[in-house]
């Protein structure tokens, strides 16, 4: 199963790609397949970002063929609400290209996924990303947080236990 998961952001998306294939002894095995970063530029305007958005993130979904896309919940801080308009513009766009690909979309809290990444649902980001590049075998500073939130996302999921049995929870 390839698992997209995406960190949405209007400035920078952040998105991972893996892979879980069959159980061994020792469990699931996960294999990074891409991780990366989409970044638009705040003076082309609120379509264009979009646009380039959607635009890169298709081009992932075609090379890839996810059977699944992940996403955080939103979370609104009070102090906050313009930052939670902002991202849901870029959530809005990832969840148009699910409806658009067929590819069901899953989304969990953020306590979720940091709970299931490491074990405690108010880790820091960087706990986040230190247990994520663990998990996939790579060197410390080796993903920018943006790629680390989008893998830790996809991580969760394929920690799932519907997902274990082969039934999707979406």
């Amino acid at each position: 199963m390839i698992i997209l998961g995406v960190d949405p952001g209007l400035q920078v998306t952040g998105y991972g790609v893996i892979e879980v294939t069959g159980s061994s002894a020792s469990g699931k095995e996960i294999e990074l397949l891409e991780a990366g970063v989409i970044r638009t530029q705040a003076k082309a305007g609120i379509a264009a970002r979009l646009e380039c958005l959607y635009r890169d993130l298709t081009a992932v979904v075609e090379e890839f063929k996810p059977s699944v896309m992940t996403i955080e919940k939103l979370y609104a801080h009070y102090k906050h609400p313009a930052t939670a308009i902002l991202m849901a513009h870029s959530r809005g766009t990832v969840c148009l290209l699910s409806g658009v690909k067929k590819i069901p979309l899953f989304s969990m809290a953020s306590t979720h996924v940091k709970k299931a990444v490491t074990g405690r649902g108010h880790a820091d980001k960087e706990q986040v990303a230190r247990m994520v590049l663990h998990y996939l075998h790579l060197k410390p500073l080796s993903a920018p947080l943006d790629a680390t939130d989008a893998l830790a996302v996809a991580l969760a999921y394929a920690f799932n236990s519907k997902v274990a049995s082969g039934e999707f929870a979406t």
